[in-house]
């Protein structure tokens, strides 16, 4: 935004702005951040950052326009630069972790358990769960943001900084790949390929 189009608000209508139309979306934007990390750690990280920076740039937000749009915006761009930032460090080991592991007793036990697949074990839709999760990044967030959070396709546009027809085509694209992926269990609940 152009430095002329930035609002100047006194501390008092930046807290309110804050309270009353960042903070309603915080699950939202925790539910849309877990859905990206696939952790609950990253995902709180992540939230934390994106309000965070949405404090710091609130004079950059116009009152009236689509604060939750403008937050998902925020998150999805922490999202990638996190992710840039991590695939070019290279791996951490700490050595002395390691060598305390081999050296106990339960170096025989298997202790490798996927965290995500326990915790999502006793919730209804779990195959479905999965199947959005095993997504390329891309597709997922899509599927996310329409399905989930009934954004239109305009203001996916914007979250995601792409043409709306690449929303459009992308979101095909990605529905195809969930269907592929939940045939087998669609069959196994009685329903019929179409």
């Amino acid at each position: 935004m152009e430095e002329s189009q930035k609002q100047h608000y006194s501390i008092q209508e930046k807290n309110a702005i804050f309270n009353n139309e960042f903070l309603p979306h915080i699950n939202s934007m925790y539910n849309f951040g877990y859905r990206l990390t696939l952790d609950q750690d990253d995902a709180k990280d992540l939230v934390q950052d994106t309000y965070l920076k949405a404090f710091r740039f609130i004079e950059s937000f116009q009152k009236g326009t689509n604060a939750k749009a403008w937050l998902f915006r925020i998150l999805k761009n922490s999202f990638i630069n996190d992710y840039r930032k991590k695939t070019k460090e290279p791996s951490k080991v700490d050595y002395q972790e390691v060598e305390m592991y081999y050296n106990s007793e339960e170096v025989d036990r298997q202790i490798t358990p996927d965290l995500r697949v326990e915790s999502l074990k006793d919730m209804i839709g779990d195959e479905i769960s999965n199947a959005l999760n095993a997504l390329d990044v891309d597709f997922r967030t899509v599927i996310i943001l329409c399905d989930l959070e009934d954004f239109k396709y305009e203001e996916m546009a914007k979250i995601l900084d792409i043409p709306i027809g690449t929303v459009r085509s992308r979101l095909h694209r990605a529905r195809q790949l969930l269907k592929e992926k939940l045939s087998e269990y669609a069959k196994t609940m009685g329903y019929k390929n179409s």
